[in-house]
């Protein structure tokens, strides 16, 4: 099982950038998606995620608006559009995949891609 992200980088503040983290070794089209991130010092928090059909979506209030999640199953690719970037969504993105197995759940985390915005 891999979740490999790439896009990641520098970027001035109202930049854009589009990561993107792509699947192997599951079927993905089984498995919701996620992108979290985490801040030096501060805890993973959750960014945007997409169900396993890419349906519904939903997304933090911090990001609301300017960024935008969004899969394409026949690539087992998931994706996150950044726009308006601002200095505090500077952080380390990562994506995960989930699924209901049995009583719990089954989660898998790719390696992170680093985004960093500053002028």
């Amino acid at each position: 099982v891999q979740l490999v992200e790439s896009g990641g980088g520098l970027v001035q503040p109202g930049g854009s950038l589009r990561l993107s983290c792509a699947a192997s070794g599951f079927t993905f089209s089984r498995y919701a998606m996620s992108w979290f991130r985490q801040a030096p010092g501060k805890e993973r928090e959750l960014v945007a995620s997409i169900t396993s059909a890419g349906g519904s979506t939903n997304a933090a209030d911090s990001v609301k608006g300017r960024f935008t999640i969004s899969r394409d199953n026949a690539k087992n690719t998931v994706y996150l559009q950044m726009n308006s970037l601002k200095p505090e969504d500077t952080a380390v993105y990562y994506c995960k995949a989930r699924r209901l197995f049995g009583l719990g759940y089954e989660d898998y985390w790719g390696q992170g891609t680093q985004v960093t915005v500053s002028s």
